[in-house]
């Protein structure tokens, strides 16, 4: 008899708290808690790596040998504001393959895709004028983490989205772990 009673307690106490739930994301509505260290709704906003990767039909892939992750050297920004930044007329114009926002200027761990990427085209060298080159003949894809560095560092998404990016990037283009170059204090 009492575990029969007490299997009715549970199952009164797991429908009542499934209620309670209920009640509280349909009070909430669109609006999701504000997120801790790790959010899943902000998670689930980003658009997959997969797809982030993926360059326009037509173009023929370069043979990317290298990956150099850098820091944008701002608190916040997207592709248009860093473009605004750098004193460039058109956002195309940035010089990075990838910018990495962190949830001020595009959500955080949004992936932003910038035309040398969609064109498959090579980025100027150490962000000067020159021509567009391969350094030391292995041409590298740049990916631009919003950032300062040491006195803002990346959030956690931005941490996990670049790795799945770099991880998806050396699977599609065979790049190896030793050519991948992180910030010094990454």
């Amino acid at each position: 008899m009492s575990v029969k009673s007490r299997e009715a307690k549970v199952f009164a106490a797991l429908a009542l708290s499934m209620t309670a739930g209920v009640i509280i994301l349909k009070a909430l509505g669109n609006n999701p808690p504000s997120a801790g260290a790790f959010c899943l709704s902000d998670y689930t906003k980003v658009v997959p790596v997969e797809e982030a990767i993926e360059f326009r039909a037509g173009q023929s892939a370069v043979q990317w040998g290298r990956i150099e992750i850098y820091y944008s050297g701002t608190k916040a920004g997207n592709i248009q504001q860093l473009a605004f930044l750098s004193g460039l007329a058109e956002p195309e114009d940035i010089n990075c393959h990838f910018v990495i926002c962190n949830g001020l200027g595009g959500g955080d761990g949004q992936i932003q895709t910038s035309e040398k990427w969609q064109n498959q085209w090579l980025v100027n060298h150490k962000w000067t004028n020159d021509e567009p080159r391969a350094v030391d003949g292995v041409p590298a894809i740049y990916i631009c983490v919003i950032a300062e560095g040491k006195p803002t560092r990346p959030t956690n998404l931005q941490i996990k989205r670049t790795e799945a990016l770099v991880e998806q990037l050396c699977r599609k283009f065979d790049i190896q772990s030793e050519s991948i170059h992180y910030p010094n204090d990454w």
